[in-house]
């Protein structure tokens, strides 16, 4: 079966100024947040917040791809091995399975450790047979069973030592992944940890280290396309501008407001972005499935993000499902 991704990057790349639009469902948070990757499912009788369970966690990645409601879901790599190969979740789905390649140090957020504000250090716990086969060295029919897109996430920050140490391991990761035929899509966080010097203007010295890490890339290297946080309106118009074979795609970040999360995607479209992979904001909703259709809607534009968060209140009255907010306050921009 097409995949909507590979359907959806042809046009985007023949027409850049076409209306189509890649939603991704970011639930590879066990890479990073340990136990709370799987959200909040409550608190204790003695007032403690739990957790759900990654098998709960994976039950939401089922439900959502069975309903194609996204085009990507982005997983860990053993979570894929479960879906993707053993229960080969996405054979017959319009779907694309897509795994973290890395985690350097910066998305090491769980609560019960300081990495992530300490500068970033490239690392890698899977390899590209890992995520293609479920084990090193596959046999070609093996590989073909796993997914084959995977992110690969950088972060600069302003230090020519330590930056020079993350492109190295991209380019040892690249190297990689042509030779097993393997794609990928980066993401580029902002500086976590620049010490005394921190850029001027984060968002051009981002767009900056962008352009200049894709420089230096021939084409069957490059990754498919970018995955950044949304800097306002100038800075993804400049980027989107340089260069309109780079499609730009935004990360969700914090949950927020249902509001937050549809203007953002809203938004950023409207400026050139043209793919958005979100997390914690589906992943913390209420009613996963009602909130991801009706960021499709918005993505789609059918609907407008006030509308949009009207629609979803109603979804969940309907659906007996009690809100985390009050309507007034779910259309607050935070």
């Amino acid at each position: 079966m097409q995949k909507l991704l590979d359907r959806k990057l042809e046009r985007i790349l023949s027409d850049p100024d076409c209306k189509e639009f890649i939603l991704a469902d970011a639930k590879d948070a066990d890479m990073g947040l340990g136990i709370a990757a799987p959200g909040p499912a409550g608190r204790d009788a003695e007032g403690r917040e739990r957790f759900r369970s990654l098998e709960q966690y994976r039950q939401f990645m089922r439900d959502l791809v069975r309903a194609e409601a996204v085009d990507i879901m982005l997983m860990s790599a053993s979570t894929s091995q479960r879906l993707t190969i053993e229960e080969r979740l996405f054979d017959n789905s319009p779907v694309t399975p897509a795994v973290r390649a890395n985690d350097t140090t910066d998305i090491w957020c769980g609560m019960s450790g300081r990495y992530s504000s300490q500068p970033s250090l490239p690392f890698r716990t899977s390899t590209i047979d890992d995520i293609q086969c479920g084990h090193q060295h596959g046999t070609p029919e093996e590989r073909a069973r796993g997914a084959n897109l995977g992110l690969y996430s950088i972060t600069f920050n302003n230090d020519a030592q330590r930056d020079r140490e993350a492109l190295e391991a991209y380019r040892g990761f690249r190297l990689e992944a042509e030779l097993r035929g393997f794609r990928h899509f980066l993401e580029v966080f902002a500086p976590n940890a620049c010490g005394p010097h921190p850029p001027a203007d984060v968002g051009r010295y981002v767009n900056d280290c962008i352009v200049r890490c894709l420089a230096g890339i021939p084409r069957r290297g490059r990754p498919l396309f970018l995955k950044i946080p949304y800097f306002g309106p100038a800075a993804m118009e400049a980027l989107v501008q340089y260069d309109r074979t780079i499609v730009v795609g935004i990360l969700g970040g914090s949950a927020g407001t249902t509001h937050d999360a549809f203007h953002l995607l809203w938004e950023a479209k409207r400026y050139g972005a043209r793919v958005a992979l979100f997390g914690r904001k589906i992943n913390h909703a209420e009613d996963q499935l009602a909130f991801v259709r009706l960021l499709r809607r918005v993505a789609d534009d059918e609907l407008s993000p006030f509308e949009a968060v009207r629609a979803y209140h109603g979804a969940l009255q309907t659906a007996g499902i009690a809100p985390h907010r009050s309507l007034e306050d779910d259309l607050r921009l935070t």
